[in-house]
């Protein structure tokens, strides 16, 4: 899922999580850092190494945590289940993670893999409708602190993945993002909806493919079902 990074929220096949679960203590969510919003140093954005996934794996889920609880998404966050997602997606053949750096310190990131290695809940509405999930590389989030927002880290999110996706064979990109009602409760009275960043980003509407992925809510005491339209880009074009 598309975050206002740049970005989403992304769920693919929870897997029992593997020894990475010893950086945490019970279900604490690890401490953010304190930044400055007014600092301008410049952000370093790249990829991870395979080697440096478990370096900053309690930060990764610190960053969703944190980030994905902002409206559109109003995730809350779970540390059991953040084991669970970021375990398999690490170890998933051919995902990618891009980091942003405030010196040393990771303050954004975003994530990718084949649609294939992704839940049946993204996948299968595709397969259904004739598409070919094997032709799709899936972005699968952005998170970005808001004290570091509007200096092209989103952009060079998007192009760090689209690079990925290009060099491991893909024809096309893809990404879902929730949809929430006009008059939802929570709703900021200034929201802006990203759509036309993604458009100028060569992203659109596949028209009537929709899914559902289901989480909890802040405020909720159970996870429902939450409705999921598809973008894509082609890259030969």
């Amino acid at each position: 899922m598309e975050h206002p990074t740049a970005g989403r929220l992304a769920f693919p096949d929870s897997l029992s999580h593997s020894s990475r679960a010893s950086l945490y203590v019970g279900n604490r969510t690890p401490a953010m850092p304190h930044l400055s919003a007014e600092s301008l140093a410049p952000v370093t954005v790249r990829p991870f190494a395979r080697g440096e996934f478990d370096t900053h794996f309690d930060a990764i889920a610190a960053l969703r945590i944190t980030v994905f609880r902002e409206w559109p998404y109003l995730y809350d966050g779970d540390l059991a289940y953040e084991r669970s997602y970021l375990s398999a997606y690490m170890e998933a053949p051919g995902a990618v993670i891009i980091g942003a750096f405030d010196g040393k310190t990771l303050i954004g990131a975003a994530t990718a893999a084949p649609l294939a290695d992704h839940h049946a809940a993204f996948s299968g509405p595709l397969a259904a409708s004739g598409l070919a999930p094997t032709d799709y590389f899936y972005f699968g989030e952005s998170v970005l602190l808001p004290a570091f927002r509007g200096r092209g880290v989103g952009v060079r999110f998007f192009e760090e993945r689209e690079a990925a996706a290009r060099t491991q064979g893909f024809s096309a990109t893809l990404f879902t993002a929730v949809i929430r009602p006009a008059n939802h409760p929570a709703r900021p009275a200034d929201y802006v909806p990203l759509d036309t960043f993604w458009t100028r980003r060569g992203y659109a509407r596949i028209p009537g493919l929709a899914t559902t992925f289901s989480w909890r809510d802040v405020g909720e005491a159970e996870e429902t079902p939450k409705p999921m339209e598809f973008w894509r880009r082609s890259l030969t074009v």
